[in-house]
């Protein structure tokens, strides 16, 4: 669902505004923490529990794009967490006040108890909060609770074109020759940032991703979600006693929309072993400047998905070096399923995230602007991986070698990684 325009902007005005300072301010007042010099401890983490082991704090960051408000990215319990202060840390006078929040859980939760969350917090006047605390109530001890930064508080200029971010790396990931693949995909394209959100992956990929840090390409963002929770590897709920989907895949999604918001143009939600290859240009900003100029005010761009199966290949491309590399060689998987009748195919998206309030994994849920299906002439995502419609003859896929027409630059580049990693 998308909220557009001034229906957004009044109802969720209207709704923040019921929880503003001027109703807690008479109680806070007369608290002991009521104007108190900041303190606390500065978070150390990227997953922070409050006491109560029910909520769980990402990253706060500055939005003014409607009022002047911190949002922050955080994990609910959905039915347990019903009030939540923010603690405002203050300049110029370094004191600090609670401000009432706006719990907002992502209506995307797949039936877990656990889902992503804005706690959204008006901001006081003459008060240029530099820290937030999160606590249960307005007045109580802030001595001991955990501080955060308030990110995107000063504006940037943008210092990269696209990011791609990807969540979750874990289960020991350890398909190097397709992940390396993907990178120099990436770059070829006109990528300068990848962000990866890290549960964990095999000794070898850590050297891999160790070359891409130096580089300047890979941002590593920790993510053990599963010391605080009991994670699923589904993106929906089993009845099993897990707590929150896929690794917490839309928590970390809609956090690196805005760490990146004031710094990427762009910004690419998608997996290690998806590729958008653009059909009618030779990159992605000639493609998204066409896209751009073709529906003038959108901000949302969701790409086809189609599966091209690991398990169907060619003997194209069989380099012998490649063959000592764990992982998949997508040079020679150019064999796409056919779609399905009655079956959508799933979309990923290029954003511009200053429009963007909440997304999950195949959809926007709430935005500025307009979003548009982009033709399957124009791109797709090559997803190679186990197929679903595994038991079709290989006479029934469509042969697609669009991949192929970056050969060339794709050998190449690859041949440098491995060569200064692993070979």
């Amino acid at each position: 669902m998308y909220y557009f325009g001034s229906f957004l902007i009044c109802s969720w005005k209207a709704q923040l505004r019921n929880n503003t300072t001027r109703k807690i301010f008479p109680q806070a007042r007369n608290a002991s923490t009521a104007g108190q010099l900041c303190r606390g401890k500065r978070a150390q983490n990227v997953i922070t529990a409050l006491k109560d082991n029910r909520t769980f704090i990402i990253s706060p960051y500055f939005d003014d794009r409607e009022s002047k408000i911190t949002r922050v990215i955080g994990i609910v319990h959905h039915e347990d967490v019903k009030q939540l202060y923010c603690w405002f840390c203050c300049q110029p006078d370094g004191k600090m006040y609670a401000s009432k929040a706006k719990i907002d859980v992502h209506s995307d939760r797949f039936g877990f108890p656990y889902g992503a969350a804005d706690i959204v917090c008006l901001e006081l006047k003459n008060c240029e909060p530099t820290h937030v605390s999160i606590h249960q109530s307005p007045p109580g001890n802030t001595d001991q609770l955990p501080r955060f930064e308030i990110k995107n508080r000063k504006a940037e200029t943008f210092s990269v074109d696209f990011t791609v971010c990807i969540s979750a790396m874990f289960g020991n990931y350890n398909n190097v020759l397709q992940f390396i693949q993907s990178m120099e995909m990436y770059k070829i394209l006109g990528v300068q940032k990848v962000v990866i959100y890290k549960n964990n992956c095999s000794h070898l990929m850590e050297k891999v991703l160790k070359f891409y840090m130096e580089e300047g390409t890979v941002e590593i963002i920790p993510w053990p979600i599963n010391s605080h929770l009991k994670v699923s590897s589904k993106w929906h709920f089993m009845q099993d006693g897990t707590h929150i989907g896929y690794y917490g895949q839309i928590t970390a999604l809609n956090d690196c929309i805005y760490r990146n918001m004031q710094r990427s143009k762009f910004v690419v939600l998608i997996d290690a072993d998806e590729i958008i290859l653009p059909l009618k240009h030779p990159d992605w900003m000639t493609m998204m400047s066409s896209l751009q100029e073709q529906n003038p005010g959108t901000g949302i761009f969701l790409f086809e998905n189609h599966i091209f199966p690991e398990t169907i290949s060619t003997h194209a491309f069989n380099i012998s070096s490649w063959n000592t590399v764990p992982g998949v060689n997508i040079l020679q998987h150019v064999h796409r399923e056919p779609d399905r009748k009655n079956v959508i195919n799933p979309r990923k998206m290029i954003i511009d995230p200053r429009k963007v309030i909440q997304t999950s994994v195949h959809s926007v849920l709430r935005a500025y602007g307009n979003s548009v299906n982009v033709p399957m002439d124009v791109a797709l995502i090559y997803h190679c991986r186990v197929p679903l419609q595994g038991s079709l003859p290989r006479e029934s896929l469509i042969r697609d070698t669009t991949l192929w027409r970056y050969n060339l630059s794709l050998i190449m580049n690859v041949n440098k990684v491995l060569y200064q990693t692993i070979l």
